[in-house]
């Protein structure tokens, strides 16, 4: 009986191993082979560049006036000043006297009426003037002067609605730091890969770019205006298919944010998502899982055969051949995402982002979703 559990086993990690193979070979690589455009395209589309700010006056100051400098020649940028306590008005006024394309909306604090990010967002898109819209946090930074014009270019495309941006984190010499890097790559790798073999299912809101047609038309953030986060993945999820998306990846687009430098802010941010993903559509869903169980039982299943002494070498020789199919797509992908220092990490952060994804993933499922209160 014992060995029928074994042999059970083993056919169930080599299972796992195929399932792992197929998001590898079959979904990564098309980043792999993705090239984004080098020349710098000449493009006067008008943009409107939409940022929602709550007690941000720091980045504010760091930040804004570096966006408001972009080599773009038909642009406004539009500031939600977010029921803000500290003196982010005063700050954008400034601001604005040096920079005339900067607009500024502002919310009032209402003691029964608290209203979130989608609200702010939804009245700086309403005040735009312009149909094709950019988006990023007062606390993030293009990587150069070039980012709106090569953002803008993909609009270009014919039917193209909906730009799907990276944004990477500053690095940092500490262990936290480098996993949540390593996180965000991997987020970065499955959207941006999915969107590539034509079903997109998430961007980021700190690097993305969409239609005001398209947002209208489509209600806006109605369907999910109740939870705090999904502002941007819900928002793709619900909207983007193959034909009206497109992904950039050029370096001069990537917009940089600080991490987080605790382990209980950065569970904060995590908690503030847990249960988003539990809206998206059930085959996105089950993309996901299965990518997150086939990984995490992998390596419990090769722990498990090793300690047991089931097959080892073979087991061995199993979890080797996927790094050497890992190394040469992921060191070229890592490259392009601003991440080849993280190669080295890839067979340790591989193990602890498997097991993290499963086991927020249950947390997630005893959570509701954070709404706004």
């Amino acid at each position: 009986m014992e060995g029928y559990i074994q042999e059970a086993l083993f056919v169930l990690f080599q299972l796992c191993f195929i399932v792992q193979l197929y998001y590898l070979v079959g979904n990564h690589s098309r980043l792999y082979s993705y090239r984004p455009l080098e020349e710098l395209p000449q493009v006067n589309i008008p943009i409107s560049v939409i940022i929602s700010a709550r007690n941000e006056s720091r980045n504010l100051t760091e930040n804004l006036p570096y966006i408001l400098q972009q080599t773009y020649p038909d642009y406004e940028v539009v500031v939600v000043n977010d029921c803000s306590h500290d003196n982010s008005h005063e700050v954008l006024q400034d601001i604005q006297r040096e920079f005339p394309h900067l607009k500024i909306v502002t919310i009032t604090e209402h003691d029964r009426y608290k209203t979130g990010k989608k609200f702010a967002l939804t009245l700086g898109i309403k005040a735009a003037k312009n149909e094709h819209l950019l988006f990023t946090d007062a606390d993030c930074k293009p990587a150069t002067l070039n980012w709106i014009t090569r953002m803008a270019n993909n609009f270009t495309t014919p039917g193209a609605e909906i730009v799907l941006g990276y944004s990477p984190y500053y690095r940092s010499s500490n262990f936290l730091n480098s996993f949540v890097r390593f996180e965000t790559v991997k987020t970065a790798i499955n959207y941006l890969s999915a969107a590539l073999n034509g079903d997109p299912y998430m961007g980021i809101g700190r690097n993305l770019g969409y239609t005001k047609t398209l947002f209208f038309g489509s209600k806006g953030f109605a369907a999910h205006m109740h939870l705090m986060s999904g502002d941007d993945d819900l928002f793709v999820n619900q909207n983007a298919t193959t034909e009206n998306s497109v992904i950039e990846i050029h370096p001069d687009t990537f917009t940089y944010t600080p991490a987080k430098t605790t382990l209980g802010s950065w569970f904060r941010q995590k908690k503030r998502h847990m249960g988003v993903g539990k809206e998206y559509k059930n085959k996105h869903r089950r993309m996901l899982s299965f990518d997150a169980v086939s990984g995490f039982m992998f390596y419990v299943l090769f722990i498990l055969c090793i300690v047991f002494k089931f097959e080892p070498l073979l087991a061995i020789g199993i979890v080797a051949f996927r790094l050497i199919l890992q190394v040469p797509i992921y060191f070229k992908v890592y490259k392009k995402l601003d991440a080849g220092d993280m190669l080295w990490a890839l067979p340790f952060f591989d193990l602890i982002y498997y097991l993290y994804l499963n086991v927020f993933g249950l947390i997630g499922t005893f959570i509701k979703p954070t709404r706004w209160k």
